[in-house]
């Protein structure tokens, strides 16, 4: 994945740099992941057991959070404390003011429109950005986020579609929710603005939906993704503290890359949660494709792929918890599993898990590794058969259709 930021000469390169990243925020990796784990399968089964309490319960903990509330419109910032697993200290503009997007327009990158969501974005301060109607926002470069901010799509349908789409890069604390993104293009070779007070040359970008480089504390949520240029959601070049949950994709080939490069061994601090999402109909590969990492991946609904579902190389720590997965009918790809760039006496050693998930018409999942740790061991006893309820969970998978004064 290319995502150079400016052609410039070495020295001038690294001196932009100090410019463009004054919020780059390295965070340190959780150092014992099992408890995230942990702390994501209590959530879970907290929300189970309430079903027959609440009256809109579904048994998925973020949206019992927020989603029972007709009100939801007048406490939007709510939204920031639902997060779990490695993205749940992403507060977004949580602590910010509301900001308004009335203009759908994207003209001019570089001294953007207030009112426009360009504008919205670069702020330095923190913002909860809305949206006053129903839109298409066809972006004609590179929507560059400046740190905490939230783009939030409840109470109109959004889409950002057949342009340029969302880049996360050496920023923190973004949440991304309830917004269609599709049809993306590769942009680029144009300055773009980034933040008030600076703007810069950008190089072609790959056309992911959402583009997190060297970006922390990043939840995207509820958003429907397809058909894109290169991927849906790509974290690359030490990424971490991820979300990605209650998410609707198809319609696409190279779904999700984590991880640079086999090389690129910062990655090793990328923690990725992968919660609640339904893989749906025109997949082919990468749901996620994982590389150095730990990933957790949990309660997703895999109806289809053409290829394989989850694969990594470099010796990723994959978790797969009470998962769906249903394999194609062509026998020669059931497995949900694809171990590459190494010999099997290599990827024997990697620490592949699979605990609790329902494998559907021939699927089925290849382990490797060492076992359990203890503290593994303790979390996967917590997970109360999850792979039955993964279809109430994943229901509502994607863009919501949210109306003020009544539940989403």
């Amino acid at each position: 994945m290319r995502m150079t930021l400016v052609h410039l000469s070495l020295s001038l390169f690294s001196c932009l740099l100090l410019v463009l990243s004054p919020t780059f925020i390295a965070s340190t990796p959780v150092s014992e992941p099992e408890l995230v784990v942990q702390e994501v399968n209590e959530k879970i089964n907290a929300s189970r057991r309430n079903l027959g309490v609440l009256s809109c319960g579904t048994g998925n903990p973020i949206d019992d959070c927020w989603r029972c509330d007709p009100k939801w419109e007048k406490n939007r910032q709510r939204l920031a404390d639902c997060a779990i697993g490695f993205g749940k200290h992403a507060i977004g503009g949580r602590d910010g003011k509301i900001y308004v997007v009335t203009d759908s327009s994207d003209k001019d990158v570089v001294n953007p429109k207030p009112g426009t969501l360009r504008h919205a974005v670069i702020q330095d301060e923190p913002l909860w950005i809305i949206f006053a109607r129903d839109m298409v926002i066809k972006l004609k470069e590179e929507l560059i986020m400046n740190s905490f901010k939230t783009i939030d799509g409840r109470g109109a349908s959004v889409h950002i579609a057949g342009g340029a789409c969302i880049t996360v890069q050496y920023v923190t604390n973004i949440i991304i929710h309830g917004v269609n993104i599709h049809d993306c293009k590769r942009k680029g070779n144009a300055y773009v603005r980034d933040s008030p007070s600076h703007y810069g040359w950008r190089t072609a970008s790959d056309g992911d939906a959402v583009s997190i480089f060297g970006g922390s504390h990043v939840w995207v949520d509820h958003c429907s993704l397809s058909n894109c240029a290169d991927g849906l959601i790509d974290a690359i070049h030490g990424s971490t503290a991820i979300t990605i949950s209650n998410n609707y994709l198809s319609h696409h080939n190279k779904v999700m890359l984590l991880g640079h490069s086999d090389s690129y061994t910062r990655d090793k601090n990328m923690q990725v949660t992968i919660a609640f999402n339904h893989f749906g109909e025109g997949l082919v590969q990468r749901m996620p494709r994982c590389r150095h990492g730990y990933f957790h991946v949990v309660n997703n609904d895999y109806t289809h792929w053409q290829m394989y579902a989850i694969g990594g190389s470099a010796a990723p720590t994959i978790n797969s918890q009470g998962n769906r997965f249903l394999a194609p009918n062509d026998h020669v790809f059931k497995e949900v599993t694809k171990y590459e760039d190494a010999p099997r006496s290599k990827w024997k050693k990697w620490n592949w898990r699979s605990e609790g998930d329902l494998f559907l018409n021939g699927a089925f999942f290849t382990p490797s590794g060492g076992g359990a740790s203890s503290s593994y061991a303790k979390a996967s006893s917590l997970s109360a058969r999850p792979s039955s309820l993964v279809a109430s969970v994943t229901s509502n998978a994607g863009a919501l259709f949210c109306r003020k004064g009544s539940r989403c």
